[in-house]
C-alpha cells in the first residue's frame, strides 16, 4: 500500500469513529440543517438534474432533501450499485419507490438509465468523510465514485460537484492521489463552501 494509501485510510478511520460516535439526536439536527443549506445552493434549488444519493447509517442525511428537490420539480437520479462496484442511475420517483438491498443501500426500483446517465446531470451530490481546503474529496474508498467522476470528465460533462458533511469533516488537508477530483463545493450544517471558479 502506497503512502497516501496509508495515510487516507487511516483518516478514514478517524472520521468513521467520530460519525459512530455521534448521538441520534446530532445526527438529525444536522440534517435539519443540512436540508436548509441545500435549499439556499441555487444549482440544487433549480428545475434540471441532479444525481444524488440517499444516506444510510451515520451519513448526514439526505433522504429529505432528495424528497424536498423532486416535490420542487428537480429530476432527481439515484444510484444503483453494480456488481463491479461501479453505478447505474435511475430515476426517484419517491419513498415508495426505494428498496432496501442485501448490502444495506437504498437504491431506486425505477428502470435503469444506465452508467452514463449521471453526464446529464447539472449537479452532483456525493458522498464522502472529508473535503479539503483544496475541494479534495475523501471518498469511502470503493471507487464507484472515482469511477462516476472519471465518467463524467470523459464525457466532458462538468455538473457542479458538491459533498454534503458534518462540520468536523471540512479539514484542512485530504492526502490526494493523482485519479482524485476536485469538489466545487461542500455543505456542512454551518454552511456553503466553495472552491475553484
Amino acid at each position: 500500500m502506497s503512502r497516501t494509501r496509508a495515510q487516507k485510510a487511516e483518516l478514514r478511520a478517524q472520521l468513521l469513529k467520530v460519525r459512530r460516535g455521534l448521538t441520534a439526536g446530532e445526527r438529525e439536527a444536522a440534517s435539519a440543517a443540512l436540508g436548509k443549506r441545500v435549499r439556499d445552493l441555487a444549482v440544487l434549488a433549480s428545475h434540471g438534474t441532479v444525481a444524488a444519493y440517499m444516506s444510510i447509517g451515520t451519513e448526514p442525511g439526505t433522504h429529505e432533501i432528495v424528497e424536498a428537490m423532486r416535490q420542487a420539480g428537480t429530476r432527481v437520479l439515484l444510484p444503483v450499485l453494480l456488481p463491479d462496484n461501479d453505478l447505474d442511475w435511475a430515476e426517484y420517483r419517491g419513498p415508495a419507490a426505494l428498496e432496501r438491498t442485501s448490502r444495506g443501500l437504498i437504491e431506486p426500483t425505477g428502470e435503469r438509465l444506465g452508467p452514463q446517465a449521471v453526464t446529464a446531470a447539472d449537479a452532483v451530490l456525493l458522498p464522502g468523510l472529508a473535503v479539503d481546503v483544496h475541494g479534495v474529496r475523501l471518498g469511502r474508498g470503493g471507487g464507484s465514485y472515482d469511477r462516476v467522476l472519471a465518467r463524467l470528465q470523459a464525457a466532458d460533462a462538468h455538473p457542479v460537484l458538491v459533498v454534503l458533511l458534518y462540520a468536523h469533516e471540512a479539514v484542512d488537508t485530504v492526502p490526494r492521489e493523482p485519479h482524485d477530483h476536485l469538489v466545487d463545493a461542500v455543505i456542512t450544517p454551518e454552511g456553503v463552501r466553495h472552491f475553484g471558479g
